[in-house]
């Protein structure tokens, strides 16, 4: 939840309308692949059908210039005991 407010879900029934669009989506996704005069068309279409069947790429999390991540933790406990 950023910023304390919970994240919108679509509801069931969209999901499922949407979902039910999947075979025209990637035969339309090949098709523009296949007969494209866009080299342009024709890779996003090509990505598009490769993420969707085999996932993205992992990509690697590095911290500036390729260098480490560093994570600072921080607790502040107040009213607390002492």
């Amino acid at each position: 939840m950023p910023n304390g407010k919970p994240k919108k879900r679509l509801p069931m029934d969209l999901k499922s309308l949407a979902r039910s669009y999947t075979k025209l989506a990637v035969q339309t996704l090949g098709g523009i692949a296949e007969a494209s005069d866009s080299d342009a068309a024709r890779v996003t279409a090509s990505i598009a059908l490769l993420d969707r069947g085999w996932g993205k790429p992992n990509q690697p999390h590095t911290g500036e210039e390729g260098g480490d991540i560093q994570i600072t933790i921080r607790t502040i406990m107040e009213g607390a005991k002492k």
